[in-house]
């Protein structure tokens, strides 16, 4: 019985080796491969960071562009460098490639949202850039939290649809157009029904610092060098605030800034004394309408914008260089002009001089979009920009131009104004691959008259008359988005 009793037993702890072993060599079951995952909180184009609760946007895009009888970089007219003397020297099509990279995130918290965004790209231009050199920027780095925006991103000052105008060029003047962000702390409290308000402290450079001019000192060529400038270093940021309305049909958007005007010095150094700072401001108004009456897809949009001792809100964009001013030749006539926050002479011999002349500029731009169909779009545009100085200003900047440009005779005032006007038409074959072709004629007059002598100018020589000139631009683009 004993025998029995072990050989069953045996056999049984046998049978459950060989079953422990088979159930060894089974495969083991695998962890679950995590995926991303849509998120539809945000929008199109969202994804979950795997292993996250942050959703994840990544978008960009490839532009060539190609420039006929421009400035090149920004589609804008020859105002400034050799272009601008209309000599065989400039550059008469000039090309630029743009590849762009953005990512957007967003986090839910019990603080709100949580976002963050990045916008930088590289560009190779044949105009300024070697055979493999080229150049990167960081247009836009900010986080949004709990209302508040802290990094580089558009001036809470600008329209909403500054980045989104219907045209090619990006360097307008008439308002201000800061494609490529300016570092701010801002706060927006939300209203309800599309009602927004937002204060921001903003810097000055490289945007808003127009420049202050002591007769005393050298005078640029407009267009050519720039003069040289007795602004301050940054003492306090401009102040903005807007009051925003965004609905369906579209948009209205007020803002306001406060610009520091403030010197160096009377001299080389702190010996010789300053004027007062004295505060200047600028005012916007600007509009959108969409889908009218014209067609499905068809927008206006507009602003008007009037500042004081604060010209760059006026004589804003990416393109033109502060302190270098104006200048346009067709042949022997020339049109030019300077601009800056404000004019001023220091004393000399012990006179009194004269203090910061604030400059007033005014400018506006509308824009009207129509949709032939889904395929076909053509934008009619147009933009005007003007500076004016005080009358003791003009006084100190006619005689300064005489003073300069020896042999010349030029009577007047130095105030000017450039308009445009032009039109772009875009085809869009299949989503997100955009052909488009624009033209544009701009004009300069100046408040100047007489004669100038052009000897300070890249190729010139002699006399030119001076009077309001104008001069067309082209340009053409590839842009493929993602």
């Amino acid at each position: 019985m004993t025998t029995i009793k072990s050989l069953i037993l045996g056999s049984a702890a046998g049978l459950l080796a060989i079953g422990g072993a088979q159930a060894a060599d089974l495969p083991v079951k695998a962890k679950a491969v995590e995926y991303v995952k849509v998120c539809s909180l945000y929008g199109a184009g969202f994804y979950y960071i795997p292993g996250s609760d942050t959703c994840l946007k990544i978008g960009g895009f490839i532009r060539v562009d190609t420039s006929l009888n421009s400035s090149g970089v920004y589609g804008t007219p020859f105002f400034q460098g050799a272009g601008a003397t209309n000599t065989r020297s400039k550059d008469y099509y000039t090309g630029r490639v743009r590849a762009n990279l953005n990512m957007d995130t967003r986090t839910a918290t019990e603080y709100g949202v949580v976002r963050t965004f990045v916008n930088t790209q590289f560009q190779w231009s044949d105009s300024t850039d070697g055979i493999a050199g080229g150049n990167n920027e960081v247009d836009y780095a900010f986080i949004q939290f709990a209302g508040f925006t802290f990094g580089k991103a558009v001036s809470q000052f600008d329209t909403q649809w500054v980045l989104s105008h219907p045209s090619i060029s990006s360097g307008f003047t008439g308002g201000s157009d800061d494609k490529t962000g300016i570092p701010q702390i801002a706060y927006t409290a939300s209203l309800g029904n599309g009602l927004s308000a937002t204060i921001s402290a903003e810097t000055t450079r490289p945007y808003r610092t127009g420049g202050i001019y002591d007769v005393n000192d050298a005078l640029n060529v407009p267009g050519t060098t720039i003069y040289s400038s007795s602004t301050a270093g940054n003492m306090m940021p401009d102040i903005v605030a807007n009051l925003r309305l965004d609905q369906a049909w579209g948009s209205l958007h007020f803002a306001g800034a406060l610009h520091q005007v403030a010197m160096t010095y009377n001299g080389a150094n702190e010996t010789t004394g300053h004027f007062d700072d004295k505060l200047g401001y600028a005012l916007t108004a600007g509009f959108e309408i969409k889908n009218l009456p014209t067609g499905v897809g068809d927008t206006l949009r507009g602003d008007i914008t009037y500042a004081n001792g604060a010209t760059r809100y006026v004589f804003g964009g990416t393109s033109q260089v502060s302190g270098a001013g104006f200048a346009l030749f067709n042949g022997n006539n020339v049109a030019l002009g300077n601009y800056m926050d404000a004019v001023f002479a220091s004393p000399v011999g012990g006179g009194t001089g004269t203090d910061l002349q604030l400059a007033t500029d005014f400018g506006a731009r509308l824009f009207f979009e129509h949709y032939w169909n889904p395929a076909w779009r053509t934008s009619l545009w147009g933009s005007y920009a003007r500076h004016e100085n005080t009358g003791a200003g003009n006084a100190l900047m006619v005689a300064r131009y005489n003073s300069t440009f020896v042999g010349s005779a030029l009577t007047g005032d130095a105030n000017f104004s450039i308009s445009a006007v032009g039109s772009r038409t875009a085809w869009t074959p299949v989503k997100n691959l955009t052909f488009s072709a624009e033209i544009q004629y701009a004009f300069v007059q100046t408040g100047l008259s007489g004669t100038l002598n052009t000897a300070g100018f890249t190729n010139k020589t002699g006399l030119a008359s001076v009077g309001g000139q104008g001069t067309f631009v082209g340009q053409v683009q590839a842009l493929r988005s993602f």
